[in-house]
């Protein structure tokens, strides 16, 4: 029973920063703005949460400061995909190195040369209620939010025709650019809280690897979860499980595993979901246009 509820919490802490983002990712891609740039949007995300929660004591400062972030670096990749209609994968490529850079430069510009910042006191952290950070119920609560936004609003309804049918949708009088440009920074926002959510609650500090393809994985659990809010949440918990068997496997004394094999070892549950169980899915018909 122990060993149950130990990955059960385990499960839900890890799954909340992808739950974040790929909620983010789906809001990006289903206006047709594809986001491959989550992984920077999160890294700098996680960075200025753990900026300014050290900074003010306050960790709800630190999550929002930790949205805006991440919304930041998703302005230039929504002004170089819609504005000037570049690339798409190519600029999220971007928006990734530009994210990790950024964030070391500045990391040791702040604390005199370091890559990492300090580690944050407990009291300056995400509290935790019945065993479980704050970002945990915000991440399910999201997923509830954005299921009402698309399927019983008139926003989330032309946020999905921009993504389905531009031509349609500018012929009805609507701007698709601002609907895109919505759903991209509406990405970025979630991202920065996903990266937030791992550097003051989760670790407690930021650091280079801190991300470490997180963003990716989000994007598989987008893909994954067909765009839709249930089913991505639904595959982030599975790899957020996946975090969490790691943890156990690697923390029992009577199984024996190196821990570079524990450690690729939600990567490799990535590409068997994505290539042996993914059955036939379908993008908005203008993603990338």
């Amino acid at each position: 029973m122990k060993d149950f509820i130990f990955l059960f919490s385990t499960t839900l802490m890890y799954a909340t920063p992808l739950m974040f983002t790929a909620l983010g990712g789906l809001l990006s891609e289903k206006t047709g703005v594809i986001n491959i740039g989550l992984e920077g949007m999160m890294t700098f995300g996680a960075f200025c949460a753990s900026v300014v929660a050290i900074k003010t004591s306050n960790p709800w400062l630190g999550l929002l400061a930790g949205g805006i972030g991440g919304m930041t670096l998703s302005i230039l990749h929504a002004v170089a995909s819609i504005k000037y209609k570049a690339n798409q994968v190519v600029s999220g490529m971007a928006i990734n190195f530009l994210g990790g850079g950024l964030s070391i430069f500045l990391c040791r510009m702040i604390f005199d040369g370091t890559s990492m910042t300090p580690p944050i006191d407990l009291e300056k952290k995400i509290p935790s209620y019945f065993g479980q950070y704050a970002t945990v119920y915000l991440a399910l609560s999201m997923t509830f939010f954005i299921w009402i936004i698309l399927t019983r609003t008139v926003l989330g309804l032309r946020m999905m025709s921009a993504g389905e049918h531009p031509k349609a949708t500018d012929a009805a009088g609507l701007t698709v650019s601002f609907y895109r440009g919505l759903g991209v920074l509406s990405s970025g926002f979630l991202a920065g809280i996903g990266g937030a959510s791992l550097s003051i609650a989760i670790v407690s500090n930021f650091r280079p690897t801190l991300i470490s393809g997180q963003g990716f994985i989000a994007i598989a659990a987008l893909i994954f979860g067909k765009w839709r809010p249930v089913q991505t949440t639904s595959a982030c918990l599975f790899f957020g499980f996946s975090q969490a068997l790691v943890i156990f496997i690697g923390g029992r004394e009577n199984i024996i595993v190196s821990s570079q094999l524990l450690s690729i070892l939600p990567y490799i549950l990535t590409l068997i979901v994505l290539v042996g169980f993914m059955g036939k899915t379908t993008a908005p018909s203008a993603l990338g246009e």
